[in-house]
């Protein structure tokens, strides 16, 4: 995405109408191509994401009325790109605010099926990669035994890692030649249900 003035953190979400209209399967990828290609007109997405320049126009408008694209100025003719206002997002959990969190439920398990079905599809067609690219995917699993405390100490280094390299996704002339976008995804869960952990929680203060 070219350089701009706009902010480069995530943009936080509270608000579940925001969240609803982003939880779509062409909103999604509208957002992830503009995100990972810069401005684009709806027919250029469309052609990366398979969908018609009218459907592409129809959502771009969508997401811009919820602020999360913006037209990107004037193109060849009279070509309209659109791009993201922030890259990225953050759904603020609001304690007790059931309509914002069955939103957010929903949003976040259409991203999370997005995301592996991509991760799948890269081990299905691993071989058609050149030899040097083939290792960019990986999959890592463990169990860590740890406090709440050291949870979050170690969730900050993995942000921090993930964000190494934030900077190129949003400007362009930061890349370096021979780079390619790689989508890193980081899943973190406790291991036990929460009746259980809940049980522990209170045999500890005794």
């Amino acid at each position: 995405m070219p350089a701009n003035d706009h902010s480069s953190s995530p943009q936080h979400l509270t608000d579940p109408s925001s969240i609803r209209a982003l939880s779509h399967a062409v909103r999604l990828a509208l957002i992830e191509v503009l995100g990972v290609h810069g401005a684009l007109t709806a027919t250029q997405a469309g052609e990366l994401i398979g969908e018609s320049a009218t459907t592409c126009s129809f959502h771009l408008r969508q997401l811009a009325k919820y602020g999360f694209v913006e037209e990107a100025g004037k193109g060849p003719g009279r070509s309209r790109p659109w791009r993201v206002k922030q890259v990225g997002w953050i759904v603020e959990e609001i304690a007790n605010d059931t309509e914002q969190n069955a939103a957010a439920k929903i949003l976040g398990e259409i991203a999370l099926e997005r995301q592996l079905q991509r991760h799948q599809e890269f081990n299905h067609r691993k071989h058609e990669y050149p030899v040097e690219w083939r290792d960019a995917g990986d999959e890592s699993h463990t169990v860590w035994w740890v406090t709440p405390s050291e949870m979050a100490s170690l969730q900050q280094e993995i942000n921090n890692l993930i964000y190494r390299f934030r900077e190129r996704l949003e400007n362009p002339e930061l890349r370096p030649a021979g780079v390619l976008p790689v989508e890193v995804m980081v899943l973190t869960h406790l291991f036990t249900p929460p009746d259980i952990v809940a049980q522990s929680h209170e045999q500890d203060k005794d």
